[in-house]
């Protein structure tokens, strides 16, 4: 019983530091982030069939993604220890910019799947990429 508890304890300690750590939490975010855009990328791209329903949930899950990982971007939360470059964090009206635009391209797919019209989808989903490739060039070191 006594190894039970500590064991329960452990893991509950461990969650809260991960629920702690941003940088944790941030990675958490991108790998649902590649996960939902690889799906959405197979229909597109005509490597899954397409499914109106399925794309549509899938452009409000990533909308809603959108609006998540900024916020465990704190001041000193990298410190060399991922691919966040500094100018995160040393300016941080680019890095808004990159953020609004990316968050406005990702409602723009939400509003352009619920049309089901596949080619305006293949334009909007690729124009959001271009947001995500954006942020990438000029705030990630890899």
């Amino acid at each position: 019983m006594k190894k039970m508890l500590m064991a329960s304890l452990a893991l509950l300690l461990a969650g809260q530091a991960f629920a702690a750590d941003p940088i944790s939490q941030r990675q958490q975010v991108f790998k649902q982030y590649k996960t939902t855009v690889g799906a959405m990328g197979k229909m597109v791209k005509g490597d899954t069939p397409y499914d109106k329903e399925a794309f549509a949930k899938l452009a409000s899950q990533l909308e809603q993604l959108s609006q998540q990982p900024w916020q465990y971007f704190p001041a000193g939360s990298d410190a060399g220890k991922t691919g966040a470059r500094p100018e995160i964090w040393s300016k941080p009206a680019d890095w808004q910019k990159v953020i609004d635009n990316h968050k406005a391209a990702t409602a723009k797919l939400k509003q352009v799947a619920q049309t089901g019209d596949l080619d305006a989808i293949r334009k909007q989903f690729a124009e959001t990429n271009q947001t995500c490739k954006a942020c990438h060039k000029d705030f990630r070191k890899d």
